[in-house]
C-alpha cells in the first residue's frame, strides 16, 4: 500500500473540522491496518478508506489524543496542510 492516493471518509471533526465532513484525498504508505475486532471502546473511529474500508483514523473518547493511518504531509495528500492546522486549532492551547 505505498504512495496509493485514497479517498477518506471522516468524521469532520478534530483533525477533519476544516472538512466538515466531506471526504479528503490522502497518500497512504503502509502495510498495517487497524482491525475493528479488538478495537478499545476508548478509542473511535474517525475515518476510514472509500475504496476497502479500512480505518484510517481514531480518537481517543476522553483525552486529546487523534491519529490518523495516512501522510498528511505528502504532497498527494490534497490539503494536508489544513490537517495540521486543524489539528493545532483543537489541541494545542
Amino acid at each position: 500500500m505505498h504512495g496509493k492516493v485514497s479517498e477518506i471518509s471522516n468524521d469532520g471533526r478534530g483533525v477533519y473540522a476544516h472538512t466538515e465532513g466531506h471526504p479528503i484525498r490522502a497518500t497512504r504508505y503502509h502495510s498495517l491496518m487497524i482491525s475493528d475486532q479488538g478495537l478499545p471502546d476508548c478509542l473511535e473511529v474517525t475515518s476510514r478508506s472509500a475504496d476497502d474500508g479500512y480505518i484510517m483514523g481514531v480518537r481517543h473518547r476522553e483525552l486529546a489524543v487523534e491519529g490518523v493511518q495516512f501522510h498528511p504531509e505528502s504532497i498527494l495528500t490534497e490539503n494536508g496542510l489544513d490537517l495540521f492546522l486543524s489539528f493545532i486549532k483543537q489541541y494545542v492551547q
